[in-house]
């Protein structure tokens, strides 16, 4: 199997990027998720909203986001459903390469 080129890495980064995106407005306009829980999202969404100003590197970004979504997976108060989005949030999450 051949390596993935650089351009082929960052395609991939941006895709998972953007499922995540996804995700995390999903959990953030649902209003049966708790509040903590949708601001925790939403800082989670803004770190990765923010990346373009190359403050952060992606993989740092990616294990920023994952440092903070581990915690809300773990509260009690969080519904199934969600805390579903955010182990599948998680896996695309462990999925970001530097490039």
């Amino acid at each position: 199997m051949p390596r993935k080129t650089k351009s082929e890495k960052i395609a991939e980064n941006e895709e998972n990027f953007e499922q995540v995106k996804f995700l995390l407005n999903m959990i953030n306009e649902d209003n049966g998720v708790p509040r903590n829980i949708r601001k925790i999202a939403q800082e989670s969404l803004d770190l990765i909203v923010n990346i373009d100003n190359k403050k952060n590197t992606p993989i740092v970004c990616a294990s920023n986001c994952i440092s903070l979504l581990e915690d809300i997976a773990q509260d009690l108060n969080c519904p199934l459903h969600s805390r579903t989005q955010i182990y599948q949030i998680l896996s695309l999450l462990e999925q970001i390469h530097d490039v």
